[in-house]
């Protein structure tokens, strides 16, 4: 099948995921020789997302009856940790923007297709209900401010999430809480501030933006509880969108592990001791081998699980979305933990950003660690699920 391109979003017959991960090894070397660049821009160079959207990297989760690979969780995790093994930012990016395809299934069909003429578009946006969504006459009166748009620099679409409200006063569901939506709009809609100056995942572009009285049409507002596509990407809920966020820790760790390796292969320890025969490093490299491999271990189990579940129309365990949240959680405590252990045992030499990569590595994984996926409050959800209580905030 062949889609509709431009000639930044060239896009062939259908790929599937070995097709794009092959891609993306051809054009790693070209994101390479840019991660100084990447982090000095604060945002992906223009040129890169292009190749990326060529690579496929975007259309990975987009309908197989408009074309798209559709890939499972498991293909879209692995996807994202062969982009973090190359650079933390381009693979966070990539990581948010191949929401698309989520976003398209809770659209009325005609219109996801109007809203994605093209496989490789990209969305931003954040999702948790910091904005107001006012109920009008077939629109939405939309006011919000929104942190952490990671992407929104490059994105052709921007979503924020809302809180519903009619008549001026805050609507409840029938669970006795705020009625969650999402707003879809162009990103020329919003106002983006330029805010992005971190510690690490520095060329995401996560920049703040925000609106007042947009009007956006009901058919661009959507709740995670009602997809218009029945299949295993839409029945998970908001958990689809965060589950295939472990690639991002999972590669940057197996990147900072074989770059050490690497190193060992010369470096020698004073006086004449070589690295491969020291004891202190060959510890320190089996200790760090040994929590990314629990880890990764951990995130795909627990993720083929769920989606077991998911393709047989089943209702996911409270235990199943425990184990998949915790997985999740120490995948990022773990990658920080692994590269803030190489950047120890480089010594002096990982404080150079010109000599070692391992300086990026562990301000990127620092970062990500903030991210909600990533922070403790995650173990006490996960233990209220264990317990058989459905946990405050509706994220795992």
């Amino acid at each position: 099948m062949t889609t509709t391109t431009s000639a930044a979003d060239q896009t062939v017959a259908a790929l599937g995921f070995d097709d794009i991960i092959g891609r993306i090894h051809q054009f790693a070397p070209r994101i390479r020789e840019r991660v100084q660049e990447i982090e000095d821009q604060r945002r992906l160079p223009t040129d890169l997302v292009d190749g990326l959207r060529q690579c496929g990297v975007f259309r990975a989760a987009m309908p197989a009856e408009w074309g798209g690979p559709e890939l499972t969780s498991m293909e879209q995790i692995s996807l994202v940790e062969e982009l973090g093994k190359i650079d933390g930012s381009v693979a966070w990016c990539a990581m948010i923007g191949m929401d698309s395809g989520i976003y398209a299934g809770y659209l009325r069909p005609d219109v996801a297709r109007t809203v994605y003429p093209r496989l490789d578009m990209i969305t931003a946006g954040f999702v948790l209900p910091v904005g107001q969504a006012h109920e009008l006459d077939g629109s939405y009166r939309v006011d919000g401010y929104w942190r952490f748009g990671s992407g929104c620099t490059h994105a052709d679409w921007i979503v924020g999430g809302c809180n519903l409200f009619r008549d001026g006063e805050l609507v409840l569901g029938a669970h006795g809480g705020p009625i969650w939506l999402l707003v879809l709009a162009p990103p020329s809609a919003f106002t983006i501030n330029d805010n992005w100056h971190t510690t690490g995942l520095a060329g995401t572009g996560s920049c703040d933006y925000t609106v007042r009285g947009l009007s956006v049409p009901a058919e661009h507002v959507f709740a995670f509880d009602q997809p218009f596509r029945d299949s295993a990407l839409h029945r998970g809920g908001v958990d689809t969108i965060t589950r295939k966020m472990s690639g991002v820790p999972l590669g940057v760790a197996r990147a900072a592990i074989d770059y050490v390796r690497e190193l060992a292969e010369g470096r020698v320890d004073y006086p004449d001791t070589p690295w491969k025969q020291s004891r202190r490093i060959r510890i320190a490299m089996g200790e760090c081998e040994m929590r990314l491999a629990v880890a990764r271990s951990a995130v795909y189990s627990s993720v083929e699980a769920q989606w077991k579940r998911l393709v047989a129309n089943e209702p996911m365990t409270r235990q199943e979305r425990a184990t998949a949240a915790l997985a999740r959680y120490y995948a990022f405590r773990a990658a920080r933990d692994i590269t803030e252990s190489l950047y120890d045992l480089v010594g002096g030499d990982a404080v150079y950003r010109d000599r070692t990569p391992l300086d990026r590595y562990l301000r990127d994984m620092t970062t990500a660690c903030q991210h909600f996926v990533g922070q403790h409050r995650i173990i006490e959800l996960a233990g209220q699920l264990l317990l058989g209580e459905e946990p405050d905030i509706p994220l795992i």
